[in-house]
């Protein structure tokens, strides 16, 4: 049995038991929860239960599949990514390695509105409307989340307001026009380093001053009980598409799995339908900014953080001694976030999943190499991905199938990615 970094001991799940969580209190092992204030409390409740009761009716699943497939565009595709295995294996070959894994990328950026996000929203807005809300709010920090929230409003005729960081808000303006476009109200949040715990601190707030009629659309796996398993739930079509299409392409499936983690929507969708396939290997991948060795220079809270409460959740943070919370630092701005979903918390702990750290510079040079070789431009959250997976499929036999998850589009990352590159615009 291993142990939790605060001594505790972690839980040693029995077999097939990795997809059992959370418990009736909402947690995983020792983290998650629901640490909100009185307040919330009775909303929380209530939440628990709509949801409860939409997961059994099957009239409440069969207009959410409708609309992953004629509103937003499900399944994604599964690609082979040929040029850019071809250019590992002869990386691999320089170094005298016969590796070389043959890489798939799950294309959720091709999803309506550019990324995963509206596999959740499109879930929680239908839940909204069958609690009888008439107001919606979210919070963002790359903005793909807060676009989609729009988007969904503007399917339904709901207002909404969406909290994203000032920092974010100069940083992501593409998206920020979208939102507007939409018909959102942006309110841009200048408390702390103006990111994405800052504007999920205003939701919060905002939630507490308007309880009766607002549904608070979360955006990742993480926040109080339900959401990380509810975010968890409406995302797994993810790796329920990737196990149909790759016993389809291959006739098994994957050996290896791929994500970036920043609350970890995107990566708990694809491997929770895996977690329970012992020789499927998980890595998720943290925000390592400008190393792990840089004081409040990343986001890496798995790998360079420890446990406490954020959010109305326990979980890994970043953190000093005396349980301050820190900024943190990514070049992605849907990264930049100081705490971890819990279930990945969890997984961390029992050593399902292997979490490792990717810095902003070696996420920049995967994001060009991948727009060069594949002809397809990645946000900065997956190009944290397809750097450790530079890094990992060389080291792999060319036998193993590696799925990563593609989880959003570049185009709101040009700037930042001219930026950093020194090139004009």
């Amino acid at each position: 049995m291993s142990t939790a970094s605060d001594g505790r001991a972690a839980p040693a799940p029995s077999p097939n038991s990795y997809r059992m969580g959370p418990d009736e209190h909402g947690f995983f092992g020792m983290f998650g929860g629901r640490f909100v204030a009185e307040t919330l409390m009775p909303l929380i409740l209530e939440l628990e239960e709509a949801y409860a009761e939409a997961k059994k009716d099957p009239e409440f699943q069969a207009e959410l599949k409708r609309l992953n497939t004629h509103y937003a565009g499900r399944p994604s595709p599964l690609y082979y990514a040929e040029r850019l295995t071809q250019h590992l294996r002869e990386i691999a070959a320089s170094k005298g390695l016969k590796g070389g894994a043959k890489i798939y990328f799950k294309r959720d950026e091709l999803n309506h509105t550019g990324s995963h996000k509206i596999n959740n929203c499109l879930g929680q807005i239908l839940l909204a409307q069958r609690m009888g809300k008439t107001r919606i709010i979210a919070e963002t920090g790359a903005g793909q989340h807060g676009v989609a929230v729009a988007t969904v409003c503007a399917r339904y005729g709901l207002p909404c307001e969406i909290f994203m960081g000032a920092t974010d808000v100069e940083r992501q303006k593409p998206n920020v026009f979208r939102m507007k476009l939409l018909g959102a109200k942006v309110n841009a949040v200048t408390s702390g380093a103006g990111t994405l715990k800052d504007a999920m601190n205003e939701a919060l707030r905002d939630w507490v001053t308007n309880v009766r009629n607002t549904y608070y659309i979360i955006g990742t796996a993480a926040g109080p009980h339900p959401y990380p398993a509810m975010v968890r739930d409406f995302q797994s079509v993810i790796g329920q598409e990737v196990r149909e299409q790759m016993l389809e392409a291959e006739g098994r499936l994957p050996d290896t799995l791929v994500a970036c983690i920043g609350g970890g929507s995107n990566a708990i969708g694809l491997f929770h339908p895996f977690l329970d396939e012992p020789n499927v290997k998980i890595y998720g991948v943290e925000a390592g900014g400008y190393g792990l060795d840089v004081p409040n220079g990343h986001s890496a809270s798995i790998n360079g953080g420890k446990p406490g409460v954020l959010h109305g959740n326990r979980t890994y943070l970043l953190q000093t001694d005396d349980g301050q919370i820190l900024e943190g630092h990514s070049i992605s701005a849907g990264l930049d976030y100081p705490g971890i979903g819990p279930e990945h918390a969890w997984l961390k702990e029992t050593g399902r999943v292997n979490y490792v750290a990717v810095t902003d510079k070696e996420a920049l040079e995967a994001f060009q190499l991948c727009t060069k070789l594949e002809g397809i431009i990645p946000a900065l959250e997956p190009s944290h991905a397809l750097a450790h997976v530079c890094k990992l499929a060389p080291t792999l036999p060319q036998s193993d199938l590696l799925v990563m998850n593609m989880c959003g589009r570049g185009d709101k990352d040009i700037f930042t990615v001219a930026e950093h590159l020194g090139m004009k615009m």
